[in-house]
């Protein structure tokens, strides 16, 4: 779950030597590259702790909030949840001199904190301004900051230096926290909003974790492709913001997801 702590992990972590060594054989080595996971025998170990505390913590609230909520209530949560981020997302598109993304998402905030409900209906969506993405590891991207080495940090899971870093800011600068203050509501609301969202992430990846965990003879580096695959989609954005999805970790691949084989063969 997201928690501001790391971005100091990520950037203490950026700092030590690789805790592999490159291969000698060169197919090898460029295999070892491409994964740009220099700190693997580290992230595994870390990797087996987080699996440990999802199947006895994570997983089983995730799948008791998933059996107690109805999926229109968990729908509510979710968009009020995209709807709280909207000005951070907002903040780094100017950042990164998306002018037209950071309208869009002005827009997107505007109807949905009113005419939505606080962002409990996702208004603008259903009338044509899609959810953008914007974050600051993002926005470090566009300045032309390299992501440093893939990182499976302690609960939170992966990551990498410069988005970790990236995180930090957005956490330190979420109007949340300062509406929070500023109104002498609880501190705590800005982390417990952080542990929601990350409750309702994992609820909405029940289902393709376990697949991919059934399917995958290494569970690790499976899981470590499909999340970078969806991370550069996110941050590279060429042409389009990637297209939103309740299923981060489905394969973008198989028949059943959006653009995947089945939508290829059907526009082949």
């Amino acid at each position: 779950m997201r928690r501001p702590a790391v971005a100091l992990a990520a950037a203490l972590l950026a700092l030590m030597p690789g805790c592999a060594s490159v291969p000698n054989d060169p197919a090898a080595r460029a295999a070892f590259r491409a994964n740009n996971d220099s700190l693997e025998p580290m992230n595994r170990d870390v990797f087996a702790f987080n699996e440990v505390i999802d199947r006895s913590i994570i997983r089983p609230v995730a799948q008791g909030y998933v059996n107690v909520v109805p999926r229109a209530g968990r729908d509510a949560i979710y968009n009020v949840l995209k709807n709280l981020k909207e000005p951070i997302v907002f903040g780094n598109d100017m950042l990164q001199g998306e002018g037209r993304r950071a309208a869009t998402t002005a827009g997107r905030f505007l109807l949905n904190t009113t005419v939505g409900v606080l962002g409990i209906w996702d208004f603008a969506g259903k009338h044509g301004l899609a959810r953008q993405t914007g974050d600051f590891g993002q926005t470090l991207h566009v300045w032309g900051v390299g992501e440093g080495p893939y990182l499976i940090v302690p609960i939170w899971g992966p990551t990498s230096p410069r988005d970790g870093i990236g995180l930090g800011v957005d956490v330190y600068l979420d109007p949340l926290r300062y509406v929070a203050a500023r109104y002498n509501y609880p501190s705590g609301v800005s982390a417990a909003e952080q542990v929601m969202a990350g409750i309702d992430e994992r609820s909405r990846n029940l289902e393709s974790l376990d697949e991919l965990k059934r399917e995958s003879i290494d569970y690790y580096a499976a899981f470590r492709s499909l999340y970078r695959q969806h991370r550069k989609a996110e941050v590279e954005r060429d042409t389009a913001p990637p297209p939103a999805t309740d299923d981060m970790y489905s394969d973008p691949d198989s028949p059943a997801a959006p653009g995947g084989a089945a939508a290829k063969q059907g526009s082949s």
